[in-house]
């Protein structure tokens, strides 16, 4: 029984440690996977010593061997069984580590029994309790804190140029210049961009405006944020004009800055006072997830497949939205293996006052279906969702108008 629960733990720490080691996308996770080949090796080589201080007692050392080797398993399959319970979505693995917790604290009381010959009984007490303290830290380090470690989020900025006058001057455009900058340590995945531009009528009333006209602005800012103002008459904005700015599924690097410019064109007659441009990205960090490409559209919201009502709320009910779907692999080996698969699906929305974009990760079929607060931040922690915006850029009109 030893023997066997020795090497089911070699193999499966092996088959585990292997795939973090070469394929893990942080440093601490390879680290893992070179601990967990080191655990295999030493159970193999327990597994080895157990047949020997029972059988043959050729090695004279043998049953301390095989006491390391069971005290290895025990302590690694108990780490493996909380991440397994914590994380995973499997049944099957947390009962294969939990039989093996289970197997292996007997092995390590049936071994410990035989009455061990232990040298330096201090010596060897105070390598297991360090060893035991490096693997729960590295434990605790990859699945505690760097979770919730800190996040790292890059910059946009817009600016507008000079406007141009169409040859005819009966039009105009305002060149937009926006610009990503990652300044952190980590690349980022490109799950969706937009910017739009918005058109505001801003008239000017002829004598102070009343202290419950304030308040009324003051009331639009659950929608539409604009000044309190004792002259100026703020109106709803109106989309003027909506686009990407950056390829779906594209990536920027760590220290790396993407730069476009767009253009937004305007007839000399317009009724606007003033053009707002807004700029919004999803994004996903290269180092949680891995985005297996491509980022493909896969439904208007007016056509088979609707934005579900969360999308809904959060944005306005009379937005449409492209939808766009990928595959997503976790950043270890041990949660690639115990969770189920995940898509991201990227909502670009657009309606008569604006657009944005929304991204979430879920189970097939689950894409409908609102995310508690709960496991909204749990998803933006395992997977380093960062939503950016910018905005409102603003400018009147008044000066291009008057060329007319």
């Amino acid at each position: 029984m030893i023997v066997l629960v020795l090497l089911t733990t070699t193999l499966l720490l092996a088959w585990l440690g292997l795939e973090d080691f070469v394929h893990d996308l942080t440093f601490a996770g390879r680290l893992t996977g070179a601990v967990l080949l080191v655990v295999s090796f030493t159970t193999l080589v327990g597994a080895a010593a157990v047949l020997d201080h029972y059988i043959r007692q050729t090695f004279p050392y043998s049953g301390l061997v095989a006491l390391i080797g069971t005290f290895a398993a025990l302590l690694t399959n108990a780490m493996l069984l909380a991440q397994t319970v914590k994380n995973g979505d499997s049944v099957f693995y947390p009962t294969v580590f939990g039989a093996l917790t289970a197997g292996s604290a007997c092995a390590v009381f049936a071994v410990w029994r035989t009455s061990v010959a232990i040298p330096a009984p201090k010596r060897v007490a105070a390598a297991v309790l360090v060893s035991s303290v490096i693997a729960i830290a590295n434990f605790g380090y990859q699945n505690l804190y760097q979770p919730f470690q800190r996040q790292t989020r890059p910059l946009i900025t817009l600016s507008m140029g000079k406007p141009v006058l169409s040859k005819d001057r009966t039009a105009f455009a305002v060149p937009v210049d926006i610009t990503l900058r990652n300044h952190g340590d980590t690349g980022f995945y490109v799950l969706s961009t937009e910017v739009h531009a918005m058109g505001k009528r801003v008239p000017l009333s002829p004598k102070d405006r009343l202290r419950q006209q304030w308040r009324t602005d003051a009331e639009q800012w659950r929608t539409e944020v604009n000044p309190l103002s004792r002259r100026e008459i703020h109106q709803p904005g109106e989309l003027v004009e909506a686009k990407p700015w950056m390829p779906e599924g594209n990536w920027v690097e760590s220290n790396d800055t993407f730069a476009t410019r767009v253009v937004v064109q305007l007839p000399m007659d317009t009724p606007y006072d003033q053009v707002a441009i807004y700029a919004t990205a999803s994004l996903a960090r290269k180092d949680r997830l891995v985005l297996q490409p491509p980022l493909d559209f896969v439904a208007y919201s007016w056509g088979r497949e609707k934005a579900p009502g969360w999308v809904k709320a959060q944005q306005q009910s009379d937005r449409d939205s492209l939808i766009y779907r990928a595959r997503v692999h976790e950043n270890n080996a041990i949660d690639e293996r115990t969770r189920d698969p995940r898509f991201v699906t990227v909502y670009w929305t657009f309606g008569p006052h604006g657009a944005s974009v929304r991204s979430s990760i879920t189970r097939k079929g689950e894409e409908n279906r609102e995310p508690s607060p709960r496991e909204l931040l749990e998803q933006f922690s395992r997977y380093g969702l960062v939503d950016l915006f910018t905005g409102p850029v603003e400018r009147t009109l008044w000066d291009i108008k008057k060329q007319r």
